[in-house]
């Protein structure tokens, strides 16, 4: 799809994002890159000011930046307040979403007798779906998936290469799973008795509401109990684990490598940096942000920020921080003082 600059304008004002073009409105755009690889014909953005330096040398047919910036040398702006989400809505106008290959029903998937698959689902060749499974409308489901007796599958989900859904499970409509995960599966739950660690059945499952997307490689431990749930817009990166029973709130993002223990509770809007870490048995409040590296072994209090080891308040952790980089110096402060202090205690010895 080509567009006008002025085109793309009027379609970014449809969508809620006031946009005014500065240049030449009848220049066309097919595509969006990065100011670094955009050349003729592409849209780029600029959000962050540190790569405002990018700026001058792009050779991107147009820009979308905020009001107030005033580039460095000529060049076709659209200026919005948000460039960011207006980048993402070109994104979606001019290139669309991924488009699965059309298997219709494989005849070569193996779907047991008393499955219902809804109208106009895609299942790949080599998908392995139980008995007693309710797949909603248009779902696609690539090869090797596998989906346990029971399972409830809402409307538009897709499934990518090697997804297994154990039995029981539920996944609201939109749901979005990446290759290689696994929803399901037992989680760590174990009596010790007579110092040996004896198996609890894990009689629970888990619930993904609407619009939730897993990144790939990821692991969602069944409850022990009633439910794990991962609750409606929350979004996952790659190589998370979820442990049994505990609940993750509407629109969070986590980003790879968090791991997450038994029986927590997690807020609405919380966000979850790189390999962080959560003790089990906690409660993190509606929109709080967990630092990368950081290790939760306490509740979080909404809106509030952590990192660390074990993770404290940012602004505490920047002292920390700042304190330990002082360290070295302080050691050799305190070697002088005590050598200051020694040869005082020599003289004084000597007068006595």
């Amino acid at each position: 799809m080509t567009l006008t600059l002025r085109e793309l304008a009027d379609f970014l004002a449809s969508v809620g994002m006031v946009c005014t073009v500065e240049g030449d409105e009848a220049a066309t755009v097919a595509s969006v890159a990065t100011l670094e690889d955009a050349g003729e014909g592409q849209i780029s953005f600029l959000s962050n000011p540190k790569y405002e330096k990018d700026l001058i040398a792009t050779k991107a047919t147009a820009v979308l930046v905020r009001p107030e910036l005033q580039p460095k040398r000529k060049m076709n702006l659209l200026r919005t307040a948000d460039p960011y989400a207006a980048v993402t809505a070109c994104i979606v106008r001019l290139h669309g979403y991924r488009r699965h290959p059309q298997w219709g029903v494989s005849p070569r998937a193996h779907i047991a007798d008393g499955a219902q698959i809804g109208a106009d689902s895609n299942i790949a060749p080599g998908v392995h779906i139980e008995a007693d499974v309710e797949i909603g409308e248009r779902a696609t489901l690539y090869p090797g998936v596998y989906v346990a007796r029971g399972c409830r599958i809402g409307r538009e989900v897709t499934l990518f290469p090697n997804v297994v859904i154990y039995e029981n499970c539920v996944l609201g409509d939109r749901v979005t799973i990446h290759a290689g995960t696994v929803i399901g599966e037992d989680g760590l739950g174990y009596a010790p008795i007579n110092e040996k660690w004896v198996k609890i059945p894990q009689i629970g499952n888990v619930v993904l509401g609407d619009d939730v997307e897993i990144g790939a490689n990821c692991a969602i431990d069944r409850a022990t109990l009633g439910n794990t749930v991962i609750s409606s817009g929350t979004k996952f990166s790659n190589l998370i684990a979820i442990g049994h029973g505990t609940k993750i709130g509407e629109d969070c993002l986590f980003v790879a490598q968090v791991g997450i223990a038994g029986s927590v509770t997690v807020g609405r809007h919380v966000t979850m940096a790189g390999q962080a870490g959560v003790v089990g048995h906690i409660q993190i409040g509606d929109h709080a942000t967990v630092g990368a590296k950081a290790g939760v072994v306490n509740s979080i209090e909404p809106h509030m920020t952590v990192l660390g080891q074990p993770a404290v308040p940012i602004n505490e952790c920047k002292r920390q921080v700042a304190v330990t980089q002082k360290l070295p110096a302080m050691k050799k402060d305190m070697l002088r003082l005590r050598r200051d202090v020694d040869e005082l205690i020599k003289q004084i010895e000597s007068r006595k």
